[in-house]
């Protein structure tokens, strides 16, 4: 009778044993289904067996991804965020047009940056971009070159112009700046001269330019009016140059018209600029 219960308990036994391996290779078989699911992904397939359990939220059901959760924004804000700087790409103008200007035209609080702005390859320098105190590149060698030949084909039609200014550096700005404030006032000094750091002279390609032995009409608005400003306003873009504060767009450049100061942008970009009779700013779209 004793050996009887011993079998019996020993059947059991073995049959327990059998229910176990089955229900762990079931097991096992669906670990192995689960993983080749989610890609064999360890940490999804968790995710997924932990949420069938009700153990956690499946993904759509949290409050927000780590990102959101982290910024306090939602997935439509990120996307939201995401296209503005997308539809920026990179222009700084976006951003400093929403910015304040004060009476001058300057925006308020604006730093000087460390690297000088180029737009599609051109650099800028006006009252919103502004450049490095430390950038100082000297007289522009193809500009110099462009204008000694400008110069010469106007001495075979009887002018004879001369660059009577053309690169300064920062700290020479600033002392024009501060002598043109203390003479006018900075209301109006604001209107015809660059606080330092803004002046195109800086970047070595601004070239006032005037006649020999009639200073009197140099810096001067009775320049463009000369026999020999008028030339100079008809052929300056055949050698690169174009007349950087026109009449007329005072709103845009930022200054009142300067029939006397020039900028080399090169000959192709120049007669572009010339013949839409546009500004630099409006030539590369920036306000």
């Amino acid at each position: 009778m004793k050996r009887k219960n011993k079998y019996v308990k020993k059947k059991k036994t073995g049959k327990g044993l059998t229910i176990t391996l089955l229900v762990t290779a079931l097991v096992g078989c669906g670990l192995v289904a689960i993983l080749g699911f989610n890609g064999w992904d360890v940490e999804k397939s968790t995710q997924s067996v932990q949420t069938f359990f009700g153990l956690s939220h499946a993904p759509s059901e949290q409050a927000g991804s780590k990102l959101d959760v982290e910024d306090g924004k939602t997935d439509e804000q990120i996307e939201k965020t995401s296209g503005d700087v997308t539809e920026q790409g990179g222009d700084a103008g976006s951003e400093r047009r929403e910015m304040t200007v004060d009476a001058g035209g300057y925006i308020i609080d604006q730093q000087l940056p460390e690297e000088p702005t180029y737009i599609n390859q051109v650099l800028l320098a006006n009252k919103k971009y502004p450049l490095p105190s430390t950038f100082a590149p000297g007289e522009d060698p193809a500009a110099r070159e462009a204008f000694d030949k400008m110069a010469a084909e106007a001495k075979l039609s009887g002018f004879n112009l001369t660059a009577f200014s053309t690169y300064r550096s920062f700290e020479y700005q600033k002392t024009l700046y501060d002598r043109y404030v203390e003479r006018d006032g900075k209301e109006a000094a604001d209107t015809y001269s660059a606080r330092p750091g803004y002046s195109e002279h800086q970047t070595g390609l601004a070239f006032d330019i005037g006649e020999v032995n009639f200073e009197k009409h140099w810096a001067s608005s009775s320049f463009g009016e000369t026999e020999a400003g008028k030339w100079l306003a008809a052929n300056a873009h055949r050698f690169g140059f174009i007349l950087r504060y026109p009449e007329g767009k005072e709103d845009i450049t930022g200054y009142m018209h300067e029939s006397w100061h020039y900028r080399y942008v090169g000959v192709e970009m120049a007669t572009d600029i010339y013949n839409r009779d546009i500004t630099l700013e409006e030539y590369l779209d920036v306000k």
